[in-house]
């Protein structure tokens, strides 16, 4: 399914739309209508198979839980979802990484075989996806680390009371891991465990050690274009984007994600209960979440926190050269915690999707007995 849905938006995406602009001011009397009813036929296919996967992924047993709701969070409207087969069962908060980079108008695919183990639930950071849609662009200037991590907490209060738990467990990507660090450093008592992913671990170093790690990779495998080009920008800090395109572009390489990736977008043209709306906000509160990124730089190991009163757990991708495995390590290595693991999974970046059945044993082996058993 996966890729059939990555071929039929490569195929919408792949339009050539100068050739049809030009075709409409040569021949406007019948171009113009083609397209409108290549766009209408696109809708109609896009609506019928969003209708069969609401079906398909629809859940469907006496104890379980399927919302999606607007809750004031941080004084403003934020789009919650929460979905499981058992209310019975754990509850596990999901952070988005990006800054800004929403899941849930694409996820549905991915998280499906842990709603069997977890109540999962996906939380639209604000200024991200459909909070964005709700609050408009007016909060970019409340848009901070420090102002999402207690929205962050404001939602696990929320879902301790709504769904009658005593603690959640917390799992992070990327960005979403600065977010969720804060999070159970104020507030312990919300949480039974931290998972983190694609783990931020020292901003400062992180440009630097993925350069390295890209290039000895480069070299091992006889990439003479990435050495070439690796080694034609150089090592940061780089006086502007060219280096960290580069940087980007071998990582997405390496990793193998731009399948994955691009994916995704087919992903959300077809999701339950979706509209390209959502894949408008999708991306436009990627835009807007650039405002975060300076507020980071400056963040090294002791700034993300390193004595933590809860377990903690990092599964890293074995090859992540975006949030580099050997500095996620590292980071592990300096943290006091009651308990703490550092657990690799197959790929990069994206490992708790691309490789999500792996990651899903190690969380229901290591992590799910922690909430169980209290």
């Amino acid at each position: 399914m996966f890729r059939g849905i990555f071929a039929c938006f490569l195929a919408f995406s792949c339009v050539d739309y100068p050739a049809l602009c030009q075709a409409d001011k040569t021949q406007p009397s019948t171009a113009a209508p083609a397209m409108d009813e290549e766009y209408r036929k696109f809708g109609e296919v896009s609506d019928w198979v969003r209708a069969r996967n609401a079906r398909d992924y629809a859940i469907s047993s006496a104890n379980g839980i399927d919302e999606g709701s607007y809750v004031t969070i941080g004084g403003i409207e934020q789009w919650i979802t929460i979905r499981g087969e058992d209310r019975s069962n754990p509850v596990l908060l999901f952070l988005h990484g990006g800054p800004g980079d929403v899941t849930n108008p694409w996820s549905f695919l991915f998280f499906t075989p842990w709603e069997k183990y977890f109540t999962i639930v996906q939380w639209d950071q604000r200024g991200a996806g459909r909070t964005l849609r709700k609050t408009g662009p007016s909060v970019t200037s409340t848009m901070s680390v420090d102002r999402m991590t207690k929205d962050g907490i404001e939602v696990a209060e929320y879902l301790r009371k709504h769904l009658g738990k005593n603690k959640i467990v917390v799992l992070g990507h990327s960005f979403g891991t600065i977010l969720e660090l804060g999070m159970v450093r104020a507030r312990p008592d919300l949480f039974y465990a931290y998972v983190g992913t694609g783990q931020i671990a020292d901003e400062v170093k992180n440009y630097s050690a993925a350069y390295a790690a890209l290039l000895r990779k480069a070299q091992a495998t006889g990439n003479l274009q990435a050495i070439d080009e690796l080694k034609h920008v150089g090592p940061p800090p780089y006086a502007n984007g060219e280096g960290y395109g580069v940087q980007r572009k071998w990582s997405n390489k390496f990793e193998g994600s731009y399948e994955f990736l691009y994916g995704t977008t087919g992903l959300a043209l077809v999701a339950p209960g979706g509209s390209l709306q959502d894949v408008n906000d999708w991306f436009q509160g990627q835009i807007l979440a650039d405002v975060l990124v300076p507020q980071t730089k400056s963040l090294g190991m002791a700034g993300l926190g390193l004595e933590f009163s809860i377990p903690m757990f990092v599964f890293e991708g074995d090859e992540d050269f975006t949030t580099p495995t050997a500095l996620a390590r590292q980071y592990v290595e300096a943290m006091k915690a009651p308990r703490k693991e550092f657990v690799l999974i197959h790929g990069g970046h994206f490992a708790m999707f691309m490789h999500r059945d792996e990651f899903l044993q190690e969380l229901v082996k290591r992590v799910r007995p922690l909430a169980v058993a209290n």
